[in-house]
């Protein structure tokens, strides 16, 4: 069994293929989906054909998981992350990959595709074709027989690999992970972790003081992203979507990026955020009204469960 976030609604695939909606998407709009699915309005319906699609075309939550694809978002995490492992400017990654939970990649096709297609996994079990098939390709998970999702303690045990300049991925629903991290950091010396924020659009105001501490941060469809972290930007990639480079470190890996892809750009000094609103990806009323508490997403097991699903 899968949970995951797709727009702000939680969906789970259960081990039939079953895909259930739990809950109303907190995105009514968005630019992406519109352009990458063909799908203006999202509701239950869109999220569940939109979860129907990455199965049919690219194996999620499936044994023949496809791990290689190339580029497909242009100021993706994992776009970046494996331009700069092939640049040099990283050794490995910590992302999570839905069948394997916590994985530490340290080839950059292998980090493009677990990345391509993710979504903000919650939980997940153990799907072993995957897991073979990450170890064949240059990863290894944390935890393959319980597919624990862990991101603290896989920057950890990529440390005691002997990895030195390690990005790692962390979604919004876990964002204290982010400051588990930086303490984790600051205790290994000559260690250097880029740690990049995805997933965001359901942040509350008191994950801002652990998103405050990252080098990449995604604002996904959260105005509070835009308000609060927008400002405290170096650079940001993209408008309608944008993402905020907030260190030095990002600032660099995010030239890195540029140098290589084959896109055009246009650059200018302006105030941060550079936001156009038209453009924007637009809350559901519910979501708009109110912050979202997320108590339900993280019920309080120890770390090392976190990634545990009954059956």
């Amino acid at each position: 069994m899968h949970e995951f976030l797709c727009r702000g609604a939680r969906v789970r695939i259960h081990p039939d293929g079953h895909i259930e909606v739990l809950d109303e998407p907190a995105v009514s709009y968005c630019p992406f989906v519109e352009a990458f699915y063909r799908i203006k309005k999202i509701d239950r319906e869109a999220i569940e054909r939109i979860v129907r699609l990455k199965i049919e075309k690219f194996g999620f939550c499936c044994p023949h998981r496809r791990l290689d694809m190339g580029l497909l978002v242009p100021f993706g995490s994992s776009e970046i992350i494996s331009v700069c492992m092939e640049e040099g400017l990283l050794d490995c990654a910590v992302v999570v990959c839905e069948g394997a939970g916590t994985v530490i990649a340290w080839e950059p096709g292998l980090v493009q595709g677990i990345g391509a297609i993710m979504s903000g996994i919650l939980r997940t079990s153990p799907i072993k074709a995957v897991i073979e098939r990450i170890r064949q390709k240059g990863g290894l998970p944390l935890d393959p027989g319980r597919a624990v999702i862990d991101q603290p303690s896989g920057v950890e045990k990529a440390i005691s690999m002997g990895f030195r300049k390690i990005a790692v991925t962390v979604i919004g629903p876990m964002a204290e992970d982010i400051s588990a991290i930086r303490d984790l950091e600051a205790r290994h010396e000559g260690v250097k972790v880029a740690v990049f924020s995805t997933c965001n659009t359901l942040v509350r105001p008191e994950d801002i003081k652990h998103l405050e501490k990252a080098d990449v941060v995604c604002s996904s469809a959260s105005r509070l992203i835009r308000e609060r972290i927008g400002p405290r930007a170096l650079m940001q990639l993209g408008v309608s979507i944008p993402v905020f480079i907030l260190t030095e470190l990002g600032k660099k890996m995010a030239l890195t990026y540029l140098m290589k892809t084959k896109a055009r750009f246009v650059a200018f000094r302006t105030r941060m955020p550079y936001i156009v609103e038209e453009k924007q990806p637009e809350l559901a009323r519910w979501k708009a009204r109110r912050w979202w508490t997320g108590r339900d997403l993280n019920p309080g097991p120890p770390r090392c469960q976190r990634g545990d699903l009954p059956g």
